[in-house]
């Protein structure tokens, strides 16, 4: 007999401004309680040094988790000026600082230049402290153990990289960038390049592509949850936090079926492709019931047929 499920079935998202020092796991259960929802997961992990927006998926939404890891992101940075560290952010050992006369011939025109250089469709490599798994282990338990792996390269994109200022030797950056980017690498190179090291101070990721809604701090989800009201309520009012199970990919297309084909749609087999409608593997259409706000799932345009990606159960 299999192992029944504690908790309420809870489906929608809450978008969280992640408190530093915690892990993303770590911010997805306290948060899970809060709800005592059987079901969660998260789209992309910020590290424990990083803030900001890390949206959380309960229920049906986690089925939709995974098409946001592709999205386009933007970060506030502060990169330490002078310094190298074995992580490449402040959490890391310094392995290398540079001298006055390195940090004495920085200028805006230097940075302008390495800006203008990072700018763009390029390779890089992860971290030997990333999360990436090799052999069955991420990367960090190698380095933690002292063992070098392969590293394999990425082609990622960095969309635009902004001055946002500079004050001595802590430079102040907006980065906006694709799927699969480390900006610890990115600050890291960034040193390289301006003869003078850098790691990331201080990391926040702002925006994410086809995320909507608002953004709540863990404080104040706590203490809605800890209302003194019977546990009905207070999940009510929880539960009117919540955004709709497609929040965080806003950025497909909506397409509407009609009943009939709404039912085939969700026993899993294709349908008639609505006039007009772009659907692909990369970018799927979100399918709705054709009044109402109850979404059908995902669906990928096959020559003339509409067919299942994600078929969901609301």
């Amino acid at each position: 007999m299999g192992r029944r499920k504690s908790g309420r079935d809870v489906n929608g998202v809450i978008l969280l401004d992640k408190p530093q020092g915690l892990t993303s796991n770590a911010a997805l259960q306290q948060v899970r309680r809060f709800f005592n929802a059987n079901k969660a997961g998260h789209t992309g992990a910020l590290d424990p040094l990083a803030t900001g927006i890390l949206p959380l998926c309960f229920g049906e939404a986690t089925k939709l988790s995974h098409f946001s890891l592709a999205a386009d992101k933007t970060y506030q940075v502060v990169a330490q000026l002078g310094q190298r560290t074995t992580t490449s952010d402040a959490e890391g050992d310094i392995v290398w600082t540079a001298t006055d006369a390195q940090l004495a011939v920085l200028n805006d025109g230097l940075i302008d230049a390495a800006i203008a250089h990072f700018t763009g469709e390029q390779e890089q490599s992860p971290s030997m402290y990333s999360a990436l798994k090799y052999e069955g282990k991420p990367l960090y338990w190698y380095a933690r153990q002292g063992i070098d792996v392969p590293l394999k390269t990425r082609t990622i994109t960095i969309h635009s990289i902004q001055q946002l200022g500079w004050e001595g030797d802590r430079l102040h950056l907006e980065v906006t960038c694709s799927k699969g980017t480390y900006i610890r690498t990115l600050i890291d190179d960034m040193g390289q390049f301006l003869g003078c090291g850098a790691y990331v101070a201080e990391l926040r990721r702002t925006w994410i592509e086809g995320v909507k809604g608002r953004v709540w701090r863990m404080e104040e989800l706590a203490e809605i949850a800890a209302q003194t009201m019977p546990d009905q309520e207070r999940y009510e009012a929880l539960d009117a936090l919540l955004e709709p199970v497609d929040s965080v990919i806003r950025q497909f297309p909506i397409v509407r079926l009609n009943d009939e084909d709404g039912m085939r749609f969700q026993r899993g087999n294709p349908v008639p492709l609505p006039a007009g409608t772009l659907a692909s593997d990369e970018a799927p259409a979100r399918v709705y019931a054709a009044e109402g706000e109850r979404m059908l799932g995902l669906g990928v345009g096959q020559e003339s047929l509409l067919a299942p990606k994600r078929v969901l159960n609301l």
